[in-house]
C-alpha cells in the first residue's frame, strides 16, 4: 500500500531565539511535501502532532510516535484552535494567564499566535483556543519539546 504524502507548511527557516530568552519569533512557514508519520495525520517534521477531530495529539521524534495518541481538548465555538503548521515559541511551567484573571496554565508550551499553548486543563470541555492535556501528558509535552520545534495542528 502506498505511503500517503501530504502538503503542509515544512521547515523553520523563520524561526530564531531571541537574544536567549528562549522565545523564538515565528514567520509564516513554506509548504512542501513530506510523508505522513504511520498512525497520525502529521508529517515525519512534526515534532508534536494534534488532530482537531479526533481531539488526540503525539509527539514524534524522526517519523516516530514517543507519546500518544492522548486525549486532548481544543478550542470552542469561536475560539477554535488554529490549524496548520507552527513553531514552539516559549515555554513557562508555571505560566498563569494573562488574558483570564491569572488562571493556571501549567506546562505551558507556546506555539500559534494570541498565546496558543498545549497546557494541562480539563479535557472534557472546548477551551479558548489552546490544546489542553492531562497532568501527565502535559509535563511529557513541556519537558519533550524545544523553543522552534514544529507542531502541525490538523
Amino acid at each position: 500500500m502506498p505511503r500517503v504524502r501530504a502538503t503542509i507548511a515544512l521547515g523553520l527557516a523563520g524561526l530564531g531565539a531571541l537574544g536567549g530568552t528562549g522565545v523564538g519569533s515565528a514567520e509564516p512557514l513554506r509548504p512542501v511535501e513530506a510523508p505522513l508519520v504511520d498512525g497520525t495525520p502529521c508529517t515525519v517534521a512534526a515534532r508534536a502532532c494534534v488532530s482537531i477531530g479526533a481531539k488526540q495529539a503525539w509527539l514524534l521524534d524522526d517519523g516516530r510516535v514517543v507519546r500518544g495518541p492522548v486525549a486532548v481538548s481544543t478550542g470552542g465555538a469561536g475560539k477554535e484552535t488554529p490549524r496548520g503548521a507552527f513553531g514552539v515559541e516559549w515555554k513557562n511551567r508555571d505560566h498563569r494567564s494573562a488574558e483570564f484573571g491569572g488562571a493556571p496554565m501549567p506546562f505551558a508550551v507556546f506555539f500559534a499566535p494570541g498565546g496558543i499553548a498545549f497546557h494541562e486543563g480539563d479535557t472534557r470541555t472546548g477551551s479558548a483556543g489552546c490544546v489542553r492535556l492531562a497532568r501527565a501528558d502535559a509535563e511529557a509535552f513541556h519537558d519533550f519539546l524545544a523553543v522552534g520545534d514544529r507542531v502541525e495542528i490538523v
